[in-house]
């Protein structure tokens, strides 16, 4: 069973690749750095679910 209240790594890298961002603009946009960015989307620690849906939220918002 997944454990779903932490998005995968893998879904975090497609989701900021789909919004066209670095790694460095996708951290500034939900206030954490270049590293911990890095750190979700390598599975080094996992991202917490509220700021993975921050992300998708502000991502989404210009692009309807």
């Amino acid at each position: 069973m997944t454990d779903r209240s932490h998005p995968a790594p893998g879904e975090i890298r497609a989701s900021r690749q789909a919004s066209g961002l670095t790694q460095k603009q996708a951290g500034a946009l939900v206030s954490v750095t270049l590293s911990t960015w890095q750190k979700w989307e390598y599975g080094r620690h996992p991202m917490p679910k509220a700021l993975y849906d921050l992300f998708i939220i502000k991502t989404r918002k210009g692009s309807s």
